[in-house]
């Protein structure tokens, strides 16, 4: 009898055990609808062509002339020389041109590099230094970026004119120089990038605020120095409120004002649409390569702050 009971038992079937199955994760690229990968792709496609195309047409108008605007198709080639359109602009009005762009890079890059410096300081003070009223003065800058730049432009013409700085460079290099959301980053990276413990260390080895900024905070901030720096650049290269109130002297001229006072005579002279375009063609340029060269310095930036 015991002997049955055992050999029942033993062959009886086996319980199946239980199992997790292993189900794919409803966020899986397999069980994604095709919509949302449709529309997600469609909408990059409308944003990248948003951003290239006016560029691609830039680059073939600038092969154009006068009658190839309007013989030949805005996405093809013109039967006149890229570098004869080049050689127009770079001798119109005795070279202005040139006088143009190395203006633009003035205030760009004295603005950037300095603009930059003085948002990295403001930042780290206010990051690292206790003092009355901190939070409100910091909130104060922050007001100013709620403020936009074309509604300073006046003040800043009033002040100017007071002080006789109008239709100089100070009157748009200075200005350049202030940038609150600049400020508002490098406190964020501060916080991000450079430890207490560091400062901390530093000053029990006799480093002063001073130095310790230069030595210590001001390498480790490098990325997000740069980012700032990158933005302030582009921001100045594309100003044109500004100088517009301010200057009246042709050869203080930026690019983008020279450019637009071009394309004001194109209604009673035709023959600037050519230069008009090729011009603009040729100012987007530095930005191209400013960003090639310092992408990688940008990426680390804007990655260290979106994690902070």
């Amino acid at each position: 009898m015991t002997i049955t009971k055992t050999a029942s038992r033993t062959a009886g079937p086996a319980r199946p055990h239980n199992r997790p199955s292993r189900t794919p994760k409803p966020d899986s690229p397999r069980h994604r609808p095709a919509w949302s990968v449709l529309s997600v792709n469609g909408i990059l496609v409308l944003g990248s062509a948003y951003m290239v195309l006016p560029v691609l047409w830039l680059v073939f108008a600038a092969t154009k002339n006068l009658q190839d605007f309007y013989a030949t198709d805005a996405l093809s080639f013109g039967r006149f020389s890229l570098l004869e359109n080049i050689g127009h602009v770079l001798t119109q009005n005795d070279g202005v041109f040139t006088v143009w762009i190395l203006n633009s890079l003035l205030y760009a890059g004295v603005g950037a590099v300095g603009g930059a410096l003085i948002s990295v300081a403001a930042g780290y003070a206010f990051d690292k230094f206790s003092f009355r009223w901190k939070e409100r003065w910091y909130g104060l800058v922050l007001l100013g970026v709620l403020v936009p730049n074309t509604a300073t432009v006046l003040p800043l013409y009033l002040l100017a004119s007071a002080v006789g700085l109008t239709n100089t460079v100070w009157a748009v290099l200075i200005p350049a120089l202030t940038n609150p959301f600049g400020v508002y980053l490098a406190r964020v990276y501060s916080a991000a990038y450079i430890p207490d413990e560091t400062l901390e260390a530093a000053r029990v080895d006799g480093a002063g605020n001073v130095r310790s900024f230069f030595s210590l905070g001001l390498p480790m901030i490098m990325p997000g120095l740069v980012t700032i720096a990158l933005f302030q650049f582009v921001g100045i290269w594309n100003n044109f409120m500004l100088p517009l109130v301010m200057l009246s002297n042709e050869r203080l001229f930026p690019l983008s004002l020279g450019i637009f006072g071009w394309s004001t005579q194109t209604s009673a002279f035709p023959d600037f649409y050519p230069l008009v375009i090729t011009g603009s063609m040729l100012s987007v340029i530095p930005l191209i390569i400013a960003f090639v060269f310092l992408q990688r310095f940008w990426k680390t930036g804007l990655t260290a702050g979106a994690v902070k």
